[in-house]
């Protein structure tokens, strides 16, 4: 039955990235050091299925902020050795560690001054010996009936390339706001739009001065269509909020509403956000406060703007 092999398929290869937890020792943060360290770029290389593996560790590199690309072993002895400089990183797969292509690269690479780090299934192989740093990927047997076609082995070496990015990214210190630079299009790019490319900026921000009375609040609040206005001191900081809710609460508490000030009726320290955060991150303080806008400050106090939670809506972030 076909979901027979399904499931056998499944379970090979789940044993197969198993078995790597325990292998992960101090050579595994070797490897992870080489790569922080790395001052050029990552050039990832294999043949056949592994190169296909090595592809999507590269992007996943590249995506993560770690510079790195696919160098094909065969093109690279026929010229693209040149894209690989001192300082640069060669991070090589080769289940046997025995590739042709692979082991003609290793001694040029070393002439150029470039670290090595291998992924094998085979810890005494060519690969091995002449790698800085060797993690070995190997498996009991490939998922294939005919234990031929790489299947668990290439699976075991993709889960290393994607334990190795996501550490070194760690360590790093990459963050959801770098993320967001390298990741510009589509619906990703889209929720990590950060809040000062959705914000209400320049004349479109409420704003009124401390001095303002209640009725010239109200305007501003009826002019900008926001539900509220910033507060501002005389060198443009923030000072308070005053929204439909303050208004509701002051005409309740005052005898004489429409005599006071904006001071009187705004909220004192209200909750804001900086221009460099990300939008779901705005979004998260807005549903957790129950309020539907923030204030946007820069890290002086001063008013960059407003966000809105129908801003975030409207652009199908969530």
């Amino acid at each position: 039955m076909p979901k027979t092999t399904g499931r056998r398929v499944l379970e090979i290869e789940s044993r197969a990235i198993s078995g790597l937890v325990d292998r992960l020792d101090e050579e595994f943060d070797r490897a992870v050091r080489l790569l922080v360290d790395c001052r050029g770029r990552v050039i990832v290389t294999g043949m056949g299925k592994s190169g296909i593996v090595a592809q999507k560790i590269a992007a996943t590199l590249s995506s993560t902020g770690c510079p790195a690309y696919f160098l094909h072993p065969a093109e690279a002895v026929h010229g693209d050795l040149g894209m690989i400089v001192s300082g640069d990183l060669l991070l090589a797969l080769s289940n046997s560690g025995e590739t042709a292509e692979i082991v003609r690269l290793l001694e040029l690479v070393r002439r150029l001054g470039a670290h090595i780090v291998a992924l094998s299934g085979n810890p005494a192989s060519t690969l091995a010996r002449h790698a800085d740093v060797h993690l070995n990927v190997g498996v009991d047997q490939e998922a294939c009936g005919l234990d031929l076609v790489p299947t668990a082995s290439t699976t075991a070496a993709l889960a290393m390339g994607d334990a190795l990015a996501v550490a070194t990214y760690e360590v790093r210190g990459f963050s959801e706001k770098d993320f967001a630079r390298f990741h510009p299009g589509g619906r990703l790019g889209r929720k990590l739009q950060l809040v000062n490319s959705l914000m209400h900026q320049g004349d479109g921000v409420p704003r009124v001065s401390r001095t303002a009375d209640l009725r010239e609040a109200i305007e501003e609040m009826d002019r900008k269509k926001l539900g509220m206005t910033c507060v501002v001191d005389e060198d443009g900081r923030l000072t308070g909020v005053l929204t439909d809710g303050d208004l509701r609460r002051h005409l309740l508490r005052v005898a004489e509403p429409m005599k006071g000030t904006a001071v009187e009726a705004m909220t004192r320290n209200p909750m804001t956000i900086g221009p460099d955060a990300v939008a779901t991150e705005a979004l998260k303080l807005m549903e957790d406060r129950k309020i539907t806008s923030l204030p946007v400050v820069e890290e002086d106090g001063s008013l960059a703007g407003v966000i809105q939670i129908h801003d975030l809506w409207r652009t199908e972030l969530f």
